[in-house]
């Protein structure tokens, strides 16, 4: 076994240089990478719920938590927990939450640009990632992570 034959390795590299382009634009504006996946969702969808931000990206409910209660510090995102069910918290953002997406779309036009990819090359790839999700949830029996993906895939659809 070759390390660098591997595909989990070609994933686990990419991966991280995608987060390290964006972590110069992010600190500017004071997010680390994961608060800004979390925002990028609430631009997007508007208000959620935490498991609705949770399965969105693919996490666990409970890693979730810290990372809206450090937006919520911050003053970009509210909390408030559901009227009928008490165990259901509700995330929104604040004004000066909504007022960070046009510098989180300028943070993602830079790291696209960053990887010199076209449009098509990138979207491309980004079919291929979604699909080799759907294959692997569907061979492990990840359905909250296949659920997440096929969101992906019809928001991809779109653009």
């Amino acid at each position: 076994m070759i390390l660098e034959e591997q595909l989990c390795f070609a994933l686990y590299s990419a991966t991280n240089a995608v987060i390290r382009t964006y972590r110069p634009w992010l600190r500017d504006i004071g997010l680390t990478y994961p608060q800004y996946l979390v925002l990028l969702v609430l631009w997007q969808d508007g208000e959620r719920t935490m498991g609705e931000i949770a399965n969105r990206l693919a996490l666990p409910p409970g890693g979730v938590t810290p990372i809206v209660e450090r937006l919520e510090a911050a003053e970009l995102v509210v909390r408030r927990r559901d009227e009928d069910d008490r165990r259901v918290v509700h995330v929104g953002l604040t004004k000066s939450g909504a007022d960070l997406e046009q510098a989180g779309i300028e943070a993602q036009r830079k790291v696209s640009c960053a990887t010199t990819m076209e449009d098509s090359e990138s979207s491309a790839l980004r079919d291929m990632l979604n699909a080799l999700t759907t294959r692997l949830c569907a061979a492990t029996d990840e359905s909250d992570l296949l659920d997440t993906v096929r969101v992906r895939e019809n928001v991809g659809a779109r653009s």
